[in-house]
């Protein structure tokens, strides 16, 4: 091909910088002339590399208070995705944990989809995200079908990319299983010349830094941080937040809600904290990798993206179970060890930004 291709970035909504739009700001910055597509943007709740795309939206944009409902508009994702029209662009790349994968390029453009995970909710964690405990048995029961629907949906549709890249090894396992497609590994940014130590003493308090949504399992971190005696700072928002801070409240421990904090600020909290819990199964989990380039361990379950980010002793603790009791053996077998802040910066530098840029323009070479 002699002309330069024309790019089109899908992603799948924008509406604050959380890990994906961190991968999606990287792709921003190596094409800067791509057109942006994405089902839901909130002006000004990203990047300055990603508003100056002037994203282009679909007709979810214009529901009344969808930024506050985009999430119940699920069942129109699918019908919002595909009313893109790509047919002028040489090269889609798309970033999706939900729907982005699944947009319609013309025949002779290839289509390289970096995936976060194959949709959770659709698949293997309806319970976590819609169980009656959740919404209510009415709800949940309304819901099962089309997210069954989804499901099938989601699987019919993934032929639509030529290649898929995942963030983890963990993520290409579901790839294979959901999608019967393979899937190359390369790991998200971390801007680890940012994320970095000073020369801050770390002070007696444990740190989660998560959106609080039910799979993260805040709540497993609020009780063994109880049992284990020592003060938990929970930096991030979400629909979770009253439900675990009554839980705070009726255990009866040293919690603290921090709400959603500046970068700076969880630098600073990275850098004081004694360690950095992760207590749910993550597809790779940027957090940790962010409080290991600054020099923290990391308490993590020994599931999912934690057995690629966190190294057992070195790195952090990884505990065995998904139990407050666990955590809290976990938590005092950290309080136990000496961990060297270089060496875990060290572990963390195999994550950085430049790593991936280089990786990910190599993978789009090959597509």
């Amino acid at each position: 091909m002699s002309h330069s291709p024309r790019v089109a970035l899908v992603h799948d909504w924008l509406t604050g910088m959380r890990g994906g739009e961190k991968v999606l700001d990287v792709l921003c910055r190596m094409y800067p002339s791509a057109d942006l597509f994405t089902l839901v943007h909130i002006p000004h709740s990203v990047s300055e590399p990603i508003e100056r795309l002037r994203p282009k939206t679909s007709f979810l944009q214009h529901v009344p208070g969808i930024r506050r409902i985009y999430r119940h508009c699920l069942p129109l994702f699918p019908i919002a995705i595909e009313q893109f029209d790509l047919d002028q662009y040489d090269l889609v790349i798309s970033t999706s944990h939900c729907v982005a994968k699944s947009a319609i390029k013309n025949g002779r453009a290839r289509h390289l989809c970096y995936c976060f995970t194959p949709m959770r909710y659709a698949w293997d964690q309806f319970n976590e995200y819609f169980g009656e405990e959740q919404v209510g048995r009415t709800a949940s029961a309304v819901l099962r079908p089309v997210l069954g629907a989804l499901a099938r949906w989601d699987a019919a549709t993934a032929v639509r990319p030529d290649r898929y890249v995942a963030i983890s090894q963990h993520v290409a396992s579901r790839i294979r299983r959901y999608y019967n497609r393979d899937a190359a590994v390369i790991y998200p940014p971390v801007d680890t010349e940012f994320y970095c130590p000073d020369s801050t003493e770390p002070e007696e308090f444990l740190l989660v830094v998560s959106a609080l949504v039910p799979y993260k399992r805040i709540d497993l971190a609020i009780e063994a941080s109880r049992l284990a005696g020592l003060p938990l700072r929970i930096a991030g928002g979400g629909p979770e937040r009253e439900r675990l801070m009554a839980i705070a409240k009726d255990k009866g421990g040293d919690v603290e809600f921090l709400g959603s904090v500046s970068d700076e600020d969880v630098r600073s909290l990275y850098r004081r904290a004694s360690a950095v819990l992760l207590p749910g199964e993550e597809d790779f989990g940027i957090v940790p990798v962010e409080a290991q380039a600054c020099g923290r361990p990391v308490i993590a379950l020994a599931r999912g993206g934690a057995l690629e980010t966190v190294t057992d002793g070195v790195a952090g603790i990884l505990v065995p179970e998904s139990s407050a009791g666990a955590f809290a053996d976990g938590i005092q077998r950290m309080v136990r060890t000496s961990f060297d802040a270089a060496t875990i910066r060290r572990h963390a530098r195999r994550f950085d930004t430049a790593v991936f840029a280089e990786s990910i323009q190599n993978a789009i070479a090959h597509a």
